[in-house]
């Protein structure tokens, strides 16, 4: 007879190894168990990926009123650092002003604000995912974070408004049509849009639940945009996307060639069956078409959406449509707008709007278009190069990057919408369009102004600066000045004398003075005085062709400091210009002063052209330290300097060519580039006068 073999303690050995082979298997599925407990209450959990703030302070809703004309101060203020994400081109911040609020959104989360105090209300940040999108409509705001290294890990966030409670999210949902620019995509009457992954389809989603309302196909062989700079715009009853569509459809059939119902435009001028462009209005509550019409090009368009008008710019002209899809205002040219969309609002049916009159970017214009005949009702041929326009009330607030090409602060203009008549008053800020990042952003609400710029500080991300201007103190000067009086303005000129001349060997240079004005104010002496060496000593172009010491810096938006205003240093204890004093070798920014040998023995190189230019007075010591700080926080490079004997000093650029420094309420700017340390041997020698003459 046959059996099976026993083990010495008479255990068959068949048992034995199915007891490993279950053991086994039991590991594996524990193993596994354990793997997927981990990434879903672990690695996926909300309690340590999440960082959520809510509120229960009420908050009262602001009147649509501004500042009024005059001088402007901070009221409070809040930097944003720019968020350098895994997906490139969503490193924006956005803003808006609504209901009392201040909403900021970048990559890194949304936070709320008293749009009064800047007083935190609420926020919002996930680790590991990025914000790439957010909307709001009526009483909800809502966010759309992608995890970082999966973009098809998607979620969409519903935020009460006011509260900051979570209302409901919902995974794998794909916004329609996201700003890169505003990180903004349409939503209104409590729905929000939606698609899918071909982008061929709209849905709305309930902005209250989530659940979805109606489903909307787009026509024949169009989809949305993706990763445009602003392929779409939204108010509360209308949204309008851009469609990129591939050919003309069936005639008759809404995206095709021919006018179909709800269609017409500029599609006649291109032959059909070519891809081409659409601009498709949606009623976000119905999801119903109120209009579709063709546009003129193929490149990807910008869309921006008023109240009460559409603006588009699709490479080939900017148009503006009415509420029923009509065009009425048409500027040619693809550089009609520049690298950005044209600064626009509307007020009482009149469309004011802010140009490259024929894509010449020399050239600025601002006129104002009645939306139901298209007339022009007034036009400025020289208007400065607004980089936003805001209104409230019966004004309308735009900003300007310079109050004047050869003056530190940014400006605001107050423009009187019936026939362009403006004020201009200074604002405690500066901008360098120059910069990456977020646009030129202003808002006006509740006797407030907001602006937004770009700053390079802190460096080398970057940030966004918002600012909340209120009225000033007028001051016993014009308010186109800051209310400081002209008197109070010295000559550029006059701030090297001839000892200071004759120590730095440039005595025999030539001045060249040049004046500005502020809005209808004009400064009484030069505030720029460029020296020039004499025949036959003419300074060697560059590499770019420029100048030495003619670099303009690359512009400015103060960043509060972080401690204060820095104390003033006392002033130098012995005339700088005394030959026997020439500077403080070795206590600069990098340890040496450059004093223009070029060793011992030899002879020292001729000193270039320089330029002395008071860029600002401030009212006060403290104001004047602001704008010098503006400067420095939107330079690339810049570097604090305790040798030159200012109260504040900095030296701007990656070479010792810029000398930016304060003394008292003045600041003042040094540029010269030959030979190295001349300018803050300069410098010193402009502290020294300023603090003897003050």
């Amino acid at each position: 007879m046959g059996g099976s073999r026993q083990r010495s303690g008479g255990r068959p050995e068949s048992v034995g190894g199915v007891r490993v082979a279950f053991g086994l298997v039991s590991g594996v599925v524990a193993i596994a168990l354990v793997a997927v407990l981990v990434d879903r209450f672990v690695l996926g959990a909300e309690w340590w990926q999440v960082r959520h703030t809510v509120t229960a302070e009420p908050v009262t809703p602001q009147r649509e009123v501004g500042p009024p004309p005059g001088p402007l101060a901070v009221s409070w203020e809040h930097t944003t650092r720019a968020h350098h994400g895994p997906v490139a081109g969503y490193d924006g911040v956005a803003y808006a002003v609504a209901q009392g609020q201040v909403v900021t959104a970048s990559g890194r989360g949304l936070e709320v604000r008293d749009a009064r105090t800047g007083a935190d209300r609420w926020s919002y940040r996930r680790s590991g995912w990025t914000l790439l999108g957010w909307t709001s409509t009526r009483s909800r705001l809502l966010g759309y974070f992608e995890r970082d290294g999966d973009r098809g890990d998607r979620l969409v966030i519903a935020f009460d408004a006011l509260s900051g409670g979570l209302l409901w999210q919902r995974e794998g949902t794909r916004p329609a049509a996201v700003s890169r620019t505003t990180l903004r995509w349409p939503a209104g009457s409590d729905v929000l849009l939606t698609t899918d992954e071909d982008r061929r389809t709209l849905f709305g989603l309930s902005a209250v639940t989530g659940n979805q309302m109606w489903r909307l196909p787009l026509p024949r062989g169009c989809r949305l945009f993706e990763g445009s700079a602003q392929p779409s715009g939204g108010r509360e009853d209308l949204a309008a996307l851009a469609l990129d569509c591939a050919g003309d459809a069936r005639p008759g059939e809404k995206g095709s060639g021919q006018k179909g119902p709800g269609e017409k435009g500029p599609g006649e001028k291109g032959p059909g069956g070519k891809r081409h462009n659409r601009l498709l209005a949606v009623e976000p509550g119905e999801g119903e078409i109120r209009w579709n019409r063709r546009l003129g090009s193929t490149e990807s368009p910008e869309v921006s959406m008023l109240d009460g008008a559409t603006l588009v710019l699709d490479g080939t002209a900017l148009r503006a449509f009415d509420e029923e899809g009509e065009q009425f205002g048409l500027w040619e040219g693809d550089g009609v707008c520049g690298d950005t969309m044209c600064p626009a609002v509307l007020r009482s049916g009149r469309l004011l709007i802010v140009y490259h009159p024929g894509g010449k970017s020399g050239e600025t214009r601002m006129e104002a278009v009645a939306t139901r005949s298209g007339e022009v009702e007034w036009r400025r041929e020289d208007a400065p190069g607004y980089a936003a326009l805001a209104q409230a009330g019966e004004h309308v607030f735009a900003l300007r990057p310079r109050l004047s090409e050869r003056l530190l602060p940014a400006g605001v203009d107050i423009v009187d919408p019936r026939d362009g008549e403006t004020t201009t008053a200074p604002a405690p800020i500066s901008m360098n369009l120059d910069l990456p990042g977020p646009r030129p952003w202003l808002a006006a609400a509740g006797g407030l102004l907001y602006a937004a710029v770009p700053q390079a500080a802190p460096r080398p991300d970057g940030a966004a600066r918002l600012v909340a201007l209120r009225g000033g103190l007028a001051g016993t000067g014009p308010a186109e000045l800051g209310g400081v009086p002209e008197e109070d303005w010295p000559d550029a000129c006059s701030l090297l004398d001839e000892p200071d001349l004759l120590a730095a060997r440039v005595d025999g240079h030539t001045t060249e003075p040049a004046r500005t004005a502020a809005g209808a104010v004009r400064l009484p002496r030069p505030v720029s005085c460029r020296y020039t060496p004499p025949a036959g000593e003419d300074e060697p172009d560059e590499r770019d062709g420029r100048k030495p010491g003619r670099e303009e810096p690359e512009g400015a938006s103060p960043e509060p400091p972080e401690t204060g205003s820095a104390g003033p240093e006392p002033p130098p204890t012995a005339d700088p210009s005394d030959p026997g004093v020439p500077g403080i070798p070795g206590e600069d920014g990098d340890g040496e002063d450059g004093d223009g040998a070029d060793g011992d023995g030899e002879r020292e190189r001729t000193v270039g052209g320089f330029t002395v230019s008071v860029r600002w007075v401030g009212r006060t010591e403290h104001a004047a330290s602001q704008m010098l700080d503006a400067l420095q926080a939107t330079q690339a490079k810049a570097r604090k300097r305790r040798d030159i004997g200012a109260d504040e000093a900095y030296e701007i650029g990656p070479a010792a060519g810029m000398i930016a420094l304060r003394v008292g309420r003045h600041v003042v700017v040094v540029e010269a580039d030959r030979p190295p340390g001349v300018a803050a041997r300069l410098a010193r020698s402009v502290a020294y006068r300023l603090h003897h003459e003050s």
